[in-house]
């Protein structure tokens, strides 16, 4: 007897917008103006591009990135800010007509953050010496040896459903919105509805006296150019392979939409982050964006996303990623129903459970 799955319209445009969204992610490699390949046998291939760096989800698109240090070293991110302040005369007091916008959707477009780590590009080369304070060091390259000798980190925290937080924001490769105001900004990663409240001209608040996975931050325009100052952030990392983060990690950050020939629009961010428990200086790296164009064309809007009701990956006793299978205890249905599945509609997933027939 054949068995024949019908797939509703929904779950067709479903399947088409993650294929988009892998395919935003992925690194463009054709080149503006080169020439057709020649069918002579003599012709030698193209040497291959080396390698981006391990974790610069989006790289290809546009010139490469050029990380640019600020021109000259601050003690402290305190003081680095407040330099950038004055050399803007104060900032740039915008309205709601003239504040620069960065309307739409928006994939990463590569990251030059595993350069300050690692001496070589890809899942390859040894993590730099005298970077990382020695206790963060140690920490870092075992994680960095899992990496290249097991093929993965045993267990990264998003595993039991923490949010990306900050600075790992900056390079997950899923959907981001940038919504700018007069008296804020607001920068949105559907990954774990990660959202950072820029708050234009004010000062750090910080009234439970706690820290948190987006931290506190500041900023001012400097013409079209967003300047900001992130504190009280949690301990964390810039993603499962680099660094881990301690409690006092900091950053400054400078924002600026730039074009580039053929059409090639950007939102770039130069960033030093600063950490005085795990580095031993400040660290530079500058992260992109580009417009997510396919997924706006299938229509694509950002959803509040959790993994509480739906994840069933746990640590074992040796420290790695295991799973729950159905039957298991534990096991989470991801398409099960509320605390009240007598009551009719209270079921998780009623699009599948009705659009997916078996015949």
């Amino acid at each position: 007897m054949s068995r024949r799955i019908r797939v509703s319209r929904s779950a067709a445009a479903l399947i088409f917008v993650g294929l988009a969204m892998l395919a935003a992610c992925s690194p463009d490699t054709a080149t503006e103006g080169e020439p057709e390949a020649s069918t002579a046998a003599a012709s030698p291939p193209p040497a291959a591009a080396p390698p981006p760096p391990a974790g610069s989800f989006g790289a290809g698109y546009g010139p490469p990135l050029v990380t640019v240090p600020p021109p000259r070293e601050f003690a402290t991110s305190q003081e680095h800010y407040a330099w950038l302040l004055e050399q803007a005369n104060g900032g740039t007091t915008h309205t709601i007509e003239s504040v620069p916008r960065w309307d739409g959707l928006w994939n990463t477009a590569g990251n030059t953050m595993m350069d300050a780590f690692v001496d070589a590009p890809g899942f390859s080369g040894d993590v730099r010496d005298g970077v990382l304070t020695p206790e963060y060091e140690v920490a870092y390259k075992e994680r960095w040896r899992q990496q290249t000798e097991l093929g993965q980190v045993q267990y990264d925290r998003l595993t039991h459903c923490e949010p990306a937080g900050y600075p790992r924001f900056l390079l997950e490769p899923y959907t981001h919105e940038f919504i700018n105001l007069p008296g804020q900004s607001w920068q949105i990663n559907d990954f774990a509805s990660g959202t950072r409240r820029i708050y234009i001209g004010g000062e750090h608040s910080n009234l439970m006296g706690t820290h948190s996975w987006y931290g506190d931050t500041v900023g001012f325009w400097d013409g079209d150019k967003l300047v900001t100052h992130t504190v009280d952030l949690y301990p964390s990392d810039f993603t499962r392979w680099a660094p881990m983060t301690s409690n006092q990690f900091q950053s400054v950050e400078v924002w600026e939409l730039k074009q580039y020939p053929d059409g090639i629009e950007r939102l770039e961010v130069q960033v030093t982050f600063y950490d005085r428990f795990a580095f031993a200086r400040p660290v530079h790296a500058v992260y992109a964006f580009r417009h997510a164009d396919a997924l706006e064309d299938a229509g694509y809007r950002v959803r509040h996303w959790e993994c509480e009701q739906t994840n069933n990956a746990v640590m074992d006793k040796d420290g790695s990623t295991t799973y729950r299978l159905p039957g298991e205890e534990g096991f989470v249905d991801p398409r099960g129903h509320t605390l009240f599945p007598e009551l009719p509609g209270q079921s998780f997933d009623p699009i599948y459970n009705v659009s997916l027939e078996v015949e």
